[in-house]
């Protein structure tokens, strides 16, 4: 568990809207409209050869002064702007120098979060005081949960800001949503199980990852990788309405939009495992 310090809806139990209530008529904010089009977003490429790797079929979603971001066919991808040839660089306004500034600083901001990790002991046990009768055992504590609990209750709406894969068909299946960000190594962690759930029960289920970081951020990762829906909020609308103080912070929702599990799928005692999950798509609907 870690703790915490434009506008697109899903609806899960009647469809996708957005939020006037019209039905797939989704629009991207003036400030993301600016920022595609100075990257040059959405421009497609019939191959890309960055290195010694060729992509096929390719759609730029994005360009960082280090990095493009695209999709292929092999799904989501980057590659560092440096391993392109010269007039793919020179076409993405390739810098060598600011590039080289960026990579720098952020080498810098990662061993500054590793320093800060080693720095933070962890926490000490409570010592045992072996001359007093042992207590009787306390009766089992509630479920801990690091947000609001809405079980079986009405999902808070699921708002997207943009969808970083393609945009997954929900209706009339259950959803999964993995409240999640890059830098925190449980939510990784949870990424390969993720995976396993959405190739599983692909049938019944649909997985989805939401983050509130930047797209550039999310696009970075590339190990281990995803193979269910991704998508961002930067203004962490629902995840606010959940509440959620630490991540990350999973949400399985029925076909009606009532929530049927939810919490830190590491908790002990209460891992969200396969069989867990097996067990809730079995849940018959209320």
């Amino acid at each position: 568990m870690v703790a915490l310090s434009k506008d697109r809806r899903l609806d899960l139990g009647a469809g996708w809207r957005d939020k006037r209530g019209m039905r797939f008529t989704f629009a991207l904010g003036l400030g993301l409209a600016l920022a595609a089009a100075a990257v040059r977003a959405d421009e497609k490429l019939p191959v890309l050869q960055a290195g010694d790797v060729t992509y096929s079929n390719v759609t730029v979603t994005s360009v960082s002064a280090t990095d493009i971001f695209f999709t292929s066919d092999q799904g989501l991808g980057n590659a560092k702007l440096k391993s392109l040839a010269p007039a793919l660089q020179q076409h993405f306004h390739f810098d060598a120098a600011k590039a080289g500034a960026a990579e720098k600083q952020r080498a810098a901001d990662q061993a500054q979060y590793h320093q800060q990790l080693l720095r933070t002991p962890p926490p000490r046990p409570a010592a045992e005081d072996l001359s007093r009768p042992a207590a009787p055992a306390a009766p089992a504590a509630p479920k801990k949960i690091w947000a609001k609990s809405f079980l079986n209750q009405k999902a808070p709406e699921l708002v997207v800001e943009k969808w970083l894969s393609a945009r997954p068909e929900v209706r009339g299946k259950f959803v999964l949503v993995d409240f999640w960000a890059t830098w925190c190594p449980p939510c990784r962690k949870a990424i390969t199980e993720l995976n396993e759930f959405q190739a599983r029960f692909g049938d019944k289920l649909v997985v989805i990852g939401l983050s509130d970081e930047p797209e550039e951020a999310v696009r970075r990762l590339t190990s281990p990788k995803i193979n269910y829906s991704v998508a961002i909020d930067t203004q962490a609308r629902t995840k606010n309405a959940l509440q959620v103080t630490g991540i990350p912070h999973v949400l399985i929702i029925d076909p009606q939009g009532i929530v049927r599990w939810e919490g830190f799928p590491f908790l002990e005692g209460y891992e969200l495992t396969a069989a867990v999950v097996a067990e809730v798509l079995a849940q018959p609907a209320k």
